[in-house]
């Protein structure tokens, strides 16, 4: 156990030197790369200097800016297997599984929505983007604009990220989807108020 968590340390340190590089290849500045990922120069800085611990939330972004993946930018061994090796993580109380590993464009995770998840009024976000979601399993309830519906297995939302949106799993069993969004799929940024509906099908 105390092998591996130096090996996760050692991982992890060497990702702040990475990412300064990464940066300079590309021409950016702290500046530009701040106002593409959302995330605060100081919070930059401290991650390329190794004196913040780099995590997933942080990770995410910080890929797609650079248009590498994930594997590479921890710098993982490669296999040559096109097989792409599934794992999961969570964010924002959801499990995620990456199902593309290609860098930059359009990327495919299997999402998984535990029961009666959120235990909140719906709270609509925006972000630039588009998103497609099949529904596998369970109920999902879509907060798009100005229409609030209940989607089951075997159908289909696709929609505007522009327009306010949230997501919800109304029932007691989990809900499992099929999500495709580009680079900008996971940024949330701004209240807004609903403007125009989904396009559903089944």
């Amino acid at each position: 156990m105390e092998d591996d968590e130096t090996d996760l340390d050692e991982v992890l340190q060497a990702v702040g030197p990475r990412l300064r590089t990464l940066r300079r290849q590309r021409g950016a500045t702290l500046t530009e790369l701040s106002e593409s990922t959302g995330i605060s120069i100081s919070t930059l800085s401290r991650l390329e200097s190794g004196q913040r611990r780099p995590t997933l939330e942080l990770l995410l972004p910080l890929a797609r800016a650079h248009q590498v993946s994930l594997d590479e930018l921890v710098d993982a061994p490669p296999t040559g297997d096109p097989r792409v090796r599934l794992r999961s993580f969570q964010h924002h109380g959801s499990t995620y599984i990456q199902l593309t590993r290609r860098p930059g464009g359009l990327h495919a995770f299997k999402q998984v929505i535990p029961p009666e998840w959120p235990d909140t009024e719906p709270d609509p976000r925006t972000h630039e983007g588009y998103d497609w979601i099949y529904v596998l399993s369970g109920r999902l309830r879509l907060v798009l604009g100005e229409h609030d519906v209940i989607l089951a297995p075997g159908e289909v939302a696709e929609f505007d990220t522009r327009v306010p949106h949230w997501f919800a799993n109304p029932g007691r069993e989990p809900v499992e989807l099929l999500c495709l969004f580009g680079p900008q799929g996971e940024r949330l940024h701004v209240r807004a108020r609903p403007t125009r509906g989904p396009s559903v099908t089944s």
